[in-house]
């Protein structure tokens, strides 16, 4: 007799097709989901295989386009960037992808969602979170968190041994010496070989940019052009070719920025789970998209009001991160990040070459840039006078400061 019916975030992978079968074996029916976020997938192949493991029914969903308007846009208004370094390509991959899971399974009947996420990454979280936000009543089961599940397979050569038993298909190449994420907004690179923070990442680990070594020695110069803070065009003004649409957009700045090595990060992050873990990542067109806005936005806001976003864009990063999206101050802080772009519009002009992005110029109708009043050549309305209230304050202050350091240096 059936214990229910479980929706796993099914991959195609080895990791999923045994946890596929082993659900099966503890007496779940099981409905495969996969989601469609821009990897490089055979999802025909994974369908078939899934059918043939005896999943109940499968379900294969195309979320590229959501996840750019939906989830990318959001943290690209944020400027998101998690430890001054990280531009979240996996967390913001997670709550789209989980939210679709959701769905099927209320749309099912099913009690359950299952996934494949190790018990010491951040994944697990923000999987689960996303369900219990979403499926309040939802019963979650993570294998690699259930001791019969975790003691029974304790690397990879147990899974394989568990495939060849169960006549589960395993790829017939070598497996790369570390884990892979890929999706539209970028691929990661952890553990394996890369778990020694000091091993230089091999040069044949990168799939989405050149090496900066190797790019073309002549830039792409393109024109991005936002308005309430998210592209609306790109213009290449080299070739004449743009795009104007969320995902061709996102697209087309992943293509240039992987032809110009644009992207490539190594770093040592804080785990929420609260391990430090070695991270390599590449994300080409969300790169180029960060400078470009962050360009923008400077030139359109409020210098109070942006001081104050800033601080938002770094809690909503780690709110990111950590797994929070559906929390309601995630919704809040969003709330307030979509109100602060109201007149962030514009366009921003910039070249592409040898791994890095240099912002040429930029326009916008709502400007708050005065260039005769900045000039040094015109006089205008400004009062050089003026300054020196700012002056006096900010001396009397220095003054203070130092003395005291020179009575407590006195008295040493």
């Amino acid at each position: 007799m059936s214990k229910g019916t479980v929706v796993l975030a099914y991959s195609g992978g080895l990791d999923t097709s045994c946890i596929l079968v082993w659900l099966k074996e503890q007496g779940y029916d099981v409905i495969a989901y996969l989601a469609n976020i821009g990897q490089d997938e055979d999802f025909e192949a994974a369908h078939k295989k899934a059918e043939s493991l005896g999943a109940k029914n499968v379900f294969i969903e195309d979320l590229r386009a959501e996840f750019v308007e939906e989830f990318i846009w959001p943290s690209v208004q944020a400027n998101a960037l998690y430890e001054d370094r990280y531009l979240l390509g996996t967390s913001v991959a997670r709550p789209c992808i989980a939210r679709r899971q959701v769905q099927i399974a209320r749309q099912e009947g099913a009690q359950y969602v299952s996934h494949g996420a190790t018990g010491k990454g951040n994944d697990q979280i923000r999987f689960e979170l996303t369900c219990y936000a979403l499926y309040p009543g939802v019963k979650i089961i993570a294998p690699w968190r259930i001791p019969e599940f975790y003691t029974r397979f304790k690397g990879r050569k147990d899974l394989m041994e568990y495939a060849e038993t169960h006549g589960i298909p395993v790829p017939v190449t070598p497996k790369a010496p570390w884990s892979m994420d890929a999706n539209l907004m970028h691929i990661s690179y952890e553990s394996g070989i890369l778990e020694n923070p000091k091993s230089h990442a091999p040069a044949d680990l990168y799939l989405m940019t050149k090496n900066p070594e190797d790019t073309p020695t002549s830039p792409d110069t393109i024109e991005l052009e936002f308005r309430q803070g998210v592209p609306v065009k790109v213009s290449n003004l080299k070739d004449g070719k743009s795009k104007d649409t969320p995902l061709e957009i996102f697209n087309y700045l992943n293509e240039i920025g992987g032809k110009h090595g644009v992207g490539r990060i190594d770093i040592v992050e804080n785990r929420f789970i609260g391990m430090k873990s070695r991270g390599i990542y590449e994300t080409p067109g969300g790169t180029i998209l960060y400078h470009a806005h962050l360009d923008i936005e400077t030139f359109t806001m409020d210098r109070e009001v942006r001081r104050i976003k800033q601080g938002l864009g770094i809690r909503f990063s780690e709110l990111l991160y950590n797994g929070f999206w559906y929390s309601p101050e995630c919704e809040f802080v969003r709330h307030c990040i979509a109100k602060s772009q109201e007149s962030v519009e514009g366009k921003v002009q910039l070249s592409v070459l040898k791994g890095q992005v240099y912002i040429l110029g930029r326009e916008s109708p709502k400007s708050l840039y005065n260039e005769e009043l900045v000039s040094m050549d015109v006089q205008g309305d400004y009062d050089p006078c003026d300054a020196s209230g700012f002056i006096k304050i900010n001396a009397v202050r220095l003054r203070e400061h130092h003395r005291l350091q020179g009575d407590t240096a006195d008295k040493k």
